[in-house]
C-alpha cells in the first residue's frame, strides 16, 4: 500500500483528431496505432503506471467504441487494493450536452474527484509520443508550493507558435502568462532561442483544480479549455508554475532519445514520428525495458521472410508474410502479407493490410485491412493520388481502414 500522496490521474481521451484523417473516421484520435504494437494511449497510460499511479480515469466520447474496448481489456488492473484503469464514457450528468472543451470534460466528470478524494489530480492528453516519470513531476509541484504545474518542452521559438505556449518569470518557474498559439511566442528566461511549449499535461492541487472548474464552468465567454480558460485563471493568481520536461529522467533511456516528446496530430506529424523509430540508432527507443510501453498483444507466430523477401531499418509485426519482397525504412504491424516482387519504402502499414505482387509503396500510411492489388502504386504519382486518397502537405499518402487501392 502506498505511503504518498493520493493521486487520481484522468486522461483526456476525447479528441476527434480531424487532422488525422482518414485514420480518425472511425475511431478516436487515442485509439490509432501506433509503432507496429500499440495504440496512441498506451504511451501516457503506461507513463502513468510505470511511475506507480494505480488509479486512473480515461474520459472518452468521439466514436469511443474501440478505445474503451482497447482499455477495458489491455489495461486491467488488480483490484485487491482498489486499483484501477477504467474508460469513462460522456455521461450528460449534468444535462443533455456533450463535453465541449477539456475542461468542461473535467467539470463534469468532478464526481470520479468526489468519490477518490485525492490530494491531487493529474490531468494529461492521450496522444502524445514520449516517456515520462509523472512522479517527478508531481514532486516538483508539491515542492514548489503551486495550484497547478504545466510540463513544458523547449522547442525553437520558429516551431513554437502551433503550440499553447508559456511564459515564464525571470526565476523560469512562475508562469507569468500562458498564450495558445502565439504569432510571436515568448521565449525562456535566459534563452532567446526556444520557448517553452505546453505538453498538455497537468498537475492540480484538488481544491484550486475544484475552484478553478467553477469559476470557467460560470463564465459564459469560456470555451472550457484547459490551456485558453483554466490556466490563465490561475496564471493571473499567481498559483501556476511550469515543470521544465528537460529534468525528467526515465530509467533504461539513452542521451539520444532523452526529453524525446511528439504531438502526431496530422498525418505528417504522425509518419514523422514513425520514420523516429526505424534506424540503427533511433530517436525514440521503444526497446526500453526498464521503462516499457505496455499494451495487450495477439497471440500470433513469428514473423516470417520467405522466397528471398527481407526488411532493413524496419519494424515487422508478428504473424506477418514477407515473401520475396523488399522493405525499407517502414513499420509493419502485425498480420500482414506482402507479395513477391513488392517494394515498401518509408510506410506504416497497420494490421491486416494486403499488398500483392509487383505492388509499390512508397511514404504512405495504410490503415487496417487496407488492400493493394498486384502491380498497384501508391506514393508514386502524387498528382494521381490526390485524386483517390489523402495526401498530406508533405506528400504522405493515407489510405483509411478496409480501402482497396486502385491498380
Amino acid at each position: 500500500m502506498t505511503t504518498g500522496p493520493h493521486v487520481l490521474a484522468m486522461v483526456l481521451a476525447g479528441g476527434a483528431g480531424k487532422r488525422l484523417m482518414p485514420l480518425t473516421a472511425d475511431r478516436a484520435k487515442p485509439a490509432v496505432p501506433f509503432g507496429g504494437s500499440y495504440r496512441l494511449i498506451d504511451f501516457v497510460l503506461s507513463n502513468l503506471i510505470n511511475a506507480g499511479m494505480r488509479r486512473v480515469c480515461v474520459l472518452t466520447q468521439y466514436k469511443s467504441h474501440s478505445l474503451d474496448r482497447h482499455v477495458t481489456t489491455t489495461w486491467r488492473m488488480p483490484t485487491l487494493l482498489g486499483d484501477y484503469v477504467t474508460p469513462v464514457p460522456a455521461q450528460q450528468r449534468l444535462g443533455p450536452r456533450w463535453y465541449t472543451g477539456s475542461a468542461d470534460a473535467i467539470f463534469q466528470s468532478l464526481n470520479l474527484v468526489y468519490d477518490e478524494e485525492p490530494d491531487y489530480v493529474v490531468i494529461f492528453g492521450a496522444d502524445h509520443v514520449y516517456r515520462m516519470d509523472p512522479m517527478q513531476m508531481i514532486e516538483a509541484h508539491i515542492a514548489g508550493g503551486a495550484g497547478v504545474t504545466v510540463a513544458g518542452i523547449r522547442m525553437v521559438k520558429a516551431q513554437a507558435s502551433r503550440f499553447g505556449v508559456i511564459e515564464a518569470a525571470p526565476d523560469g518557474r512562475k508562469i507569468t502568462r500562458f498564450v495558445e498559439k502565439p504569432i510571436s511566442p515568448p521565449t525562456i528566461p535566459g534563452d532567446d532561442e526556444n520557448c517553452y511549449v505546453s505538453m498538455g499535461n497537468y498537475i492540480f492541487s484538488t481544491d484550486v483544480l475544484l475552484e478553478a472548474l467553477r469559476v470557467d464552468a460560470a463564465d459564459p465567454s469560456s470555451i472550457h479549455d484547459m490551456g485558453t480558460n483554466i490556466i490563465p485563471i490561475l496564471t493571473a493568481g499567481g498559483l501556476a508554475q511550469v515543470y521544465d520536461f528537460n529534468s525528467n529522467f526515465v530509467p533504461g533511456e539513452t542521451e539520444r532519445d532523452h526529453g524525446y516528446w511528439r504531438d502526431v496530430g496530422s498525418l505528417d506529424s504522425y509518419h514523422d514520428a514513425h520514420m523516429d523509430l526505424v534506424s540503427v540508432h533511433p530517436i525514440f527507443n521503444l526497446y526500453n525495458r526498464r521503462w516499457p510501453i505496455l499494451t495487450n498483444l495477439p497471440s500470433l507466430p513469428p514473423a516470417k521472410f520467405v522466397e528471398g523477401g527481407n526488411a532493413h531499418e524496419s519494424m515487422v509485426g508478428a504473424g506477418t508474410v514477407i515473401s520475396g519482397a523488399h522493405v525499407r525504412t517502414s513499420v509493419v504491424s502485425s498480420s500482414v502479407t506482402i507479395g513477391t516482387g513488392a517494394y515498401v519504402e518509408g510506410s506504416v502499414i497497420m494490421p491486416g493490410v494486403r499488398i500483392g505482387r509487383d505492388a509499390v509503396v512508397r511514404r504512405a500510411i495504410l490503415d487496417k485491412n487496407v488492400v493493394i492489388p498486384d502491380g498497384a502504386q501508391v506514393g508514386v504519382d502524387l498528382e494521381h493520388d490526390r485524386g483517390l486518397y489523402t495526401v498530406s502537405d508533405a506528400g504522405v499518402v493515407a489510405l483509411g481502414k478496409g480501402v482497396t487501392a486502385e491498380r
